[in-house]
């Protein structure tokens, strides 16, 4: 009769190697060795679920995957295999006591936008496929768990718990395995793909404000001062002092237009702003509009 101290038996939600914290296989039963038992008689159940839910999308994925509909019907499917993979870990969680970490959601945005980047997203996810993996050799699995177990139970029942545990070791292992998240490179080429489309929209932006600058700013500077050079030329026989006044003018709007180019190099930032601060700036650019402001 085992007369020591009960060894301690880790709750479902503490992270760690299990197995080496497990309670030792023990001809008497403990709450343990069910929790295992049940989790081997279930698999029939849910392995032939997932099986039937995965081959069913994946057939018609492919089968339609020349149509329009296919690749999209895969992409779904793989959402679905997400759901099922996160079924899977709370069963493991709750009846093994084995803790697999939830893996990162589907990363949004990138070079791809629109249905078509989701779909793209969606087709490259290694987390899904693996989960499809697990759920494809669940069903030969499931079978041979609950076979052993449910005959165990009638006519070997003294070495249930030993049998429970091994496969039950079996099943923790292919958790661990196929349902945990992705490796470190493969989280850290996401976020990578990520960046690059944060930056991609980034620079799109940059390049779309400079030329909102140069059409408001400098161009219509400039566009002012052709106008102003053509008067000039056409009074230049005329009205000599008016027309020297007007080049007078067209000279200061030339300087005004380099001032403007050179704080559109410098990143759209005029020294004003960081010397003086805003209200400095915005009365600087409200001097130099050529339209009056009040």
């Amino acid at each position: 009769m085992h007369t020591g101290p009960r060894p301690r038996v880790p709750g479902p939600h503490e992270a760690g190697p299990e197995d080496e914290r497990l309670p030792p296989a023990r001809f008497a039963f403990d709450a343990w060795t069910w929790k295992e038992v049940l989790y081997l008689l279930s698999n029939l159940l849910t392995s032939l679920l997932g099986f039937v839910y995965v081959a069913v999308w994946l057939f018609a994925g492919v089968l339609l995957s020349v149509t329009v509909v296919g690749l999209p019907l895969l992409a779904a499917g793989l959402m679905g295999v997400r759901f099922v993979g996160r079924m899977e870990r709370g069963r493991a969680r709750a009846l093994l006591g084995v803790r697999v970490d939830e893996p990162s959601p589907l990363p949004r945005g990138g070079s791809r936008r629109g249905p078509v980047g989701w779909v793209w997203r969606t087709l490259k996810d290694t987390v899904a496929w693996r989960t499809t993996l697990y759920t494809l050799i669940r069903l030969p699995w499931g079978v041979l768990t609950f076979g052993v177990t449910l005959a165990a139970l009638f006519v070997a029942w003294p070495v249930l718990g030993h049998l429970a545990r091994a496969m039950a070791s079996a099943d923790r292992a292919m958790a661990r395995g196929l349902l945990s998240p992705s490796d470190e490179l493969e989280r850290r080429v996401a976020e990578l793909e990520q960046d690059r489309g944060i930056v991609v929209d980034t620079a799109a932006a940059d390049l779309r404000r400079i030329e909102r600058d140069l059409h408001d700013g400098a161009q219509a500077r400039l566009v002012a001062l052709a106008m102003g050079l053509g008067l000039a030329k056409e009074k230049v026989l005329e009205d000599p002092e008016a027309a020297a006044k007007m080049v007078d003018e067209a000279h200061g709007e030339v300087k005004l237009a380099l001032q403007e180019l050179r704080d559109l190099a410098r990143g759209i930032h005029p020294a004003v702003l960081t010397d003086r601060g805003l209200d400095a700036a915005l009365s600087s650019v409200a001097g130099r509009c050529t339209v009056p402001v009040a």
